[in-house]
Order: structure tokens, then C-alpha cells, then sequence
């Protein structure tokens, strides 16, 4: 109801609130007068904004989504190597000068790798029992493979290493978490700590470091698989909880970065509930940054062995106890040693996690003008849901396939071209609800956002499937006429040509019909197509208010 001077107040998305992290939902004052009828359709006028009140997706119980706003190390690169290639006099005359060096280097690091790996296929020559702690005799043995580990340091130019701090007793602090910077970090802990590690079952087939990582007693994950990963989090809880195994050694990033920030922490080394000591490392440079980002191993190697000295420092901070009050959960958990290490190396926490680097390296090998413009901070905290970072990965390449501009975004015709949609009134309004911004383009972070909040909707599995039962009219498949049927019934004037281009999409085989799996994988991939379907979900929605009602409370 309208007050004296004709406004109301509606809860809309309008605009980001610079004090806080997130896009908030907040009131504003609606004049009634700025209200105006176009198209067949409601658009509200509120200081220059337009706000279109015919949701295309109000039927799966969408008022909108929230995109958190970009934290304050959103434009940074934290996998960016800052010298992937030889630049300066100076440098160039050091690597000519070093050659020499770096092939003594290179016979030193290739004897030690083959002596530390005859030495552990010794000490595991006969075991058969890989899930109890190895013997004593054995672990003694892998003491040659460990000085091997620390000529290959040598070789690498890291004659010496500072430390800082002391490694707190196992019984003290069964788990511990370091950041990871580069392949040398892993070397330098089998080294000093001789530790269990949390490893990617790829490395298992990887030469010489298969064998000698087995002789670690390795936790091997697949993070794509949440059996694997519930399984790695069992047995870094029993092996953290038994003496006779060496502490465990995670690295909480799940990735290199160059040091300069620290990624979103993976929780596996904080769910056990275990102390936990931090380490950071550190490679201090002038003139070559040490770290594993957008170079390539090779290159990283050989600049190393043409250097004089290459620096590292490894400091052991504080034990961090688990669940200091009872409020306090895992998150907080990671939180706190989060902090302890962010603090330590004075760098910024991000966002970004093992899934952005994924974008980035897809973004790479698609030669995008501006690779890290694709990641999009998926650990946001202010995210109601887990993106799968595989769904992000093919959200990624069908926003590719859209011709973004060089500043990274998709306007208009681009965008429906891609979905195979014509220009029409739903199709703007499907664009109007990913461009948050209203500022005629979209970018990849709100697509995504846009395809996975319909995607992870309550409903949105049971509106594919209705909308095939209603498209098909009972039959094991839609044919081209009923699929045509449907969509002209959302958008009228769509001609022949308009149904088959779309139908094409559905019909994955090529065979001339579309079956059930074919529709709903289409729709998987393209969740923002579900909108096409609208008109067939009047039935759904009154027979699913009650479910719709039960999932909001």
C-alpha cells in the first residue's frame, strides 16, 4: 500500500554496499510513478535503474542472485611468476657465466635423485603391509635417500637455508601445513621432516618420485572424487593419531602460488581436529622469482641452475589448537592458522583457490588476451553453495565460445548466439538476469554465478524432467515438431529455421529426435535454456508448492 507521497518500500538488489564484502539486499523507496509498462512486461525506473519484475526463472523460486563483490586482491595474479623470462644485462650474463655450473649441477642433482631412489627401493624392497607404519630399520635406511634430498637442494643452488624457529615435537603437533611456492618446498620437508604427505594420486606413476614419495607412507587424493577425499581425511586422522607414523604434512592451498598471497585453505588438515603447526616459506629474490606459476618446470629448473645462490627461508610458528570454544568450527579453525600465516609472511589472503587455477590455465590454452580476468574467486565465503570446479571449467569454455571482448566480457548478441536463442523478449530477459551490473555486457563471473544458482535450485532437476515429460508427451523422446511446439509457445515468433538451430543443441546424436538423457544433459551444460521451458511449469508449480514451501523452512 502506498503512503502519502505515493512510495513503498521493496527489498531489491541494487547496489554493493562498499563497507561490506557482498552485494546486500536492501530497501529503497519505489516512486509509484516511475512505474511503466513496456513490452508486456513491469520495469521499474529507481534513480535511472531498471528493474524488469518478470523473472524469467521465478518459476524454480528465483527473486534474483547475489554476486559477492570482488575482494580487495581480485585483480591480483597469485600464480603469476613475475620473471618467466631472462631480462637485463646482468642476467643474461650470469646464466652464460653459470652454464658450466649448471651442468655439474645437473650431473650432481641427476646421481643424487638415482642413489636417493636405489636407496628406497631397498628399504621398501619386501614390505607388503603399505598401511602400517614402516619398521624402524627401514625408516633408518630412508636417511641416505633424505641427505640425497639435500644435495639435490645443493644442486639447485640452495647451499644454505635459513630457518626460523623449530619444529614443535610430533606428540605436540601431529599435523602440520605449510604454503606452497614451489616444487623445492616438498623436497626441502622430506628433507627436514621426513613427514606423511597428502599427495595427488597422479604422482604415484611419476619416475623415481612415485617410489620415493610411497616411501613417505603418501595419502593419496583425487580431489575431483568425494569418496577419495573422505577417505584421505580418515587416514590423515589415523595416521595423525598414531606415534609410530611421522607427522602428516599437508599444503592447505592445494597448489603453487608466487608467494605473494595465500590462497583459500582446503580443510582436510583442519576436520581431524588435531594442533596444528604453521610453516612459511619463503624465496627471497632480486633478480628471479623462484615460484612454480605460468612457467614451465623445465624453464624453472634451468634458471635455478644458473644461478649463483638461490634463497630460501622456512619459518615454524606456533602450535595452532583446534576449537578453542565450543561456538568455533573447522572453518574458524583454518581461519586462525590462516591468519598466523598470513601474518607471518605479510601477504594478502584471496578468494582464489585450486579451482581458479584451473580456470586460468584453461583461459592460457584457449590464448586469452587476459587469462587471470577468467578466475572467479570460487572459495568465496559468501557463497551459498560449493561450485564443482569441473562445472566451472566447461561454464568457462561455453563462455569462451562467446568471443569475449579484451576486457573479458559478452554483450548482448554474442551471448544469445551462443545458446542459439533469437533476439526476443526472453532472451533479453535471460541476459538481464546474469547482467547484475546493468551495464549491457556480462563477464564470466556472473555467468557462472547465474548458470550455477539456477543449476543448484531445489527444483531445477525436477523442472528438466517435467519439461521433457511435457515436450514429449509421454514418449521415450521429443521430436522436432513437439520441441517446436514448446518453444514457440515462449517465444512466438520464432520461425522453423529459429527451432532447428535450438533443437540441433538438444539433438546431441544427430539422430532427429531428442531423448531423455540428451535433454537433460543439454540442459545441465546450459542451465539458463530451462527458461525456455517456463510455460510447461504451471502444472509443477502447483503440485510442488508444498515441497517448494518445505524446502524454504
Amino acid at each position: 500500500m502506498a503512503d502519502n507521497n505515493n512510495s513503498l518500500k521493496t527489498p531489491l538488489l541494487l547496489q554493493q554496499n562498499t563497507n561490506n564484502t557482498t552485494n546486500n539486499i536492501i530497501s529503497q523507496p519505489i516512486n509509484l510513478n516511475n512505474i511503466n509498462n513496456s513490452n508486456n512486461h513491469t520495469v521499474i525506473n529507481i534513480e535511472d535503474t531498471q528493474i524488469d519484475l518478470q523473472n524469467p526463472y521465478n518459476f524454480l523460486g528465483i527473486n534474483g542472485f547475489i554476486v559477492p563483490s570482488s575482494s580487495s586482491t581480485s585483480t591480483a595474479d597469485p600464480f603469476r611468476n613475475h620473471t618467466p623470462k631472462i631480462n637485463g644485462v646482468y642476467e643474461w650474463f650470469k646464466t652464460v657465466i653459470c652454464i658450466p655450473f649448471a651442468l655439474i649441477r645437473l650431473v650432481l642433482f641427476g646421481l643424487s635423485l638415482l642413489v636417493g631412489f636405489v636407496a628406497t627401493k631397498i628399504a621398501l624392497y619386501g614390505l607388503k603391509d603399505r598401511h602400517s607404519p614402516m619398521p624402524r630399520w627401514r625408516s633408518r635406511l630412508m636417511w641416505v635417500t633424505r641427505l640425497a634430498a639435500r644435495c639435490i637442494l645443493f644442486s639447485f643452488g640452495y647451499q644454505w637455508i635459513k630457518r626460523k624457529g623449530h619444529p614443535a615435537p610430533r606428540d605436540v603437533a601431529p599435523i602440520v601445513v605449510s604454503n606452497h611456492v614451489s616444487y623445492i618446498d616438498p623436497i626441502f620437508f622430506f628433507y627436514e621432516l621426513f613427514p606423511t604427505i597428502v599427495a595427488s594420486d597422479s604422482h604415484d606413476s611419476m619416475p623415481f618420485v612415485g617410489t620415493i614419495i610411497r616411501a613417505m607412507q603418501v595419502i593419496y587424493v583425487n580431489r575431483f572424487s568425494p569418496a577419495s577425499r573422505k577417505n584421505a581425511i580418515s587416514e590423515i586422522k589415523r595416521k595423525a593419531s598414531c606415534d609410530r607414523f611421522p607427522r602428516v604434512l599437508l599444503f592447505p592451498e592445494g597448489t603453487t602460488t608466487n608467494g605473494r598471497f595465500l590462497l583459500s585453505f582446503q580443510m582436510g588438515a583442519f576436520i581431524p581436529g588435531y594442533p596444528i603447526q604453521p610453516i612459511v616459506v619463503r624465496y627471497p629474490y632480486v633478480h628471479f622469482d623462484q615460484s612454480w606459476g605460468n612457467i614451465s618446470l623445465a624453464k624453472l629448473m634451468f634458471r635455478m641452475f644458473t644461478q649463483f645462490h638461490n634463497f630460501m627461508e622456512v619459518e615454524y610458528l606456533p602450535v595452532v589448537q583446534p576449537l578453542q570454544s565450543p561456538k568455533e568450527n573447522v572453518s574458524q579453525f583454518a581461519e586462525r592458522t590462516a591468519n598466523a600465516m598470513a601474518s607471518a609472511l605479510n601477504v594478502l589472503q584471496t578468494s582464489y583457490g585450486y579451482g581458479d587455477m584451473m580456470l586460468l590455465m584453461k583461459a592460457v590454452e584457449m590464448k586469452q588476451e587476459n587469462p587471470s580476468r577468467y578466475m572467479a574467486e570460487l572459495a568465496h565465503a559468501d557463497l551459498s553453495y560449493r561450485i564443482n570446479t569441473m562445472e566451472a571449467l566447461e561454464f568457462l569454455e561455453k563462455f569462451l565460445s562467446m568471443n569475449p571482448d579484451s576486457s573479458g566480457c559478452v554483450k548482448l548478441d554474442d551471448f544469445i548466439s551462443t545458446l542459439r536463442l533469437k533476439r526476443c523478449g526472453l532472451s533479453k530477459k535471460i541476459f538481464a538476469f546474469v547482467d547484475t551490473e546493468k551495464k549491457g555486457k556480462i563477464n564470466f563471473k556472473q555467468f557462472l554465478l547465474a548458470s550455477t544458482h539456477v543449476m543448484k535450485q531445489p527444483l531445477f532437476q525436477r523442472a528438466c524432467e517435467y519439461s521433457f515429460i511435457k515436450c514429449s508427451d509421454g514418449d521415450e523422446y521429443v521430436s522436432h515438431e513437439k520441441f517446436g511446439d514448446a518453444i514457440k509457445a515462449v517465444i512466438p515468433s520464432a520461425n522453423d529455421s529459429d527451432v532447428t538451430i535450438l533443437f540441433n543443441m538438444f539433438d546431441m546424436d544427430s539422430d532427429g529426435r531428442v531423448k531423455k538423457h540428451e535433454f537433460l544433459t543439454c540442459l545441465r551444460k546450459n542451465p539458463l535454456l530451462i527458461a525456455l521451458f517456463s510455460p510447461l511449469q504451471d502444472e509443477l508449480a502447483n503440485t510442488t508448492n508444498g515441497f517448494l514451501e518445505e524446502i524454504i523452512c
